[in-house]
């Protein structure tokens, strides 16, 4: 499911990572992501088209109890699913981290397909190579590490609910 982005793309993520681009899609991307997949039946995010795959993810908020649904960028690694909790190299990490880490159940849609995952957070080994296949795909990634030095960015594994095979 992961295919790494061709030239074309890379260029665009080129231009992505530059700092006044990263605070404009910080505010915004998620949004233009919810309105391209509307008027694509779903099929198509902004996001995807510059060669990032994207999941649906539904958490349950931490503060307020309500689902939220947010397209992520994300990557397979067979039945697990890592996310990369960078917020653009902003201050803090993303909301859907905290939700997370509140409440790891949470589902998946993944090309109209839904399931129920489990969240936890990788650690050491683990988490460095998650952090190295992110990087691979999208350069942005280590840009966002210098911008957030204060904090380490969380890679979050998302690991199918064997209550629900």
């Amino acid at each position: 499911m992961n295919r790494k982005p061709n030239t074309f793309q890379k260029l665009i993520h080129r231009f992505l990572m530059l700092k006044p681009v990263t605070k404009f899609l910080s505010v915004s991307l998620h949004h233009l992501d919810k309105i391209f997949m509307k008027l694509t039946n779903g099929k198509y995010t902004i996001t995807a088209l510059v060669g990032l795959p994207v999941i649906q993810l539904t958490t349950v908020g931490a503060k307020s109890g309500e689902k939220r649904t947010m397209p992520l960028v994300s990557l397979f690694d067979g039945d697990k699913i890592a996310l990369i909790a960078s917020n653009f190299g902003g201050k803090n990490n993303p909301g859907w981290y905290y939700n997370l880490k509140a409440n790891p159940k949470c589902a998946v849609e993944v090309n109209g397909r839904a399931a129920e995952y489990i969240a936890r957070q990788a650690e050491g080994e683990e988490r460095e190579k998650y952090w190295r296949m992110a990087v691979s795909y999208y350069k942005g990634y280590e840009q966002y590490k210098i911008r957030a030095a204060h904090r380490v960015i969380p890679v979050m594994i998302l690991e199918l609910d064997k209550k629900d095979s």
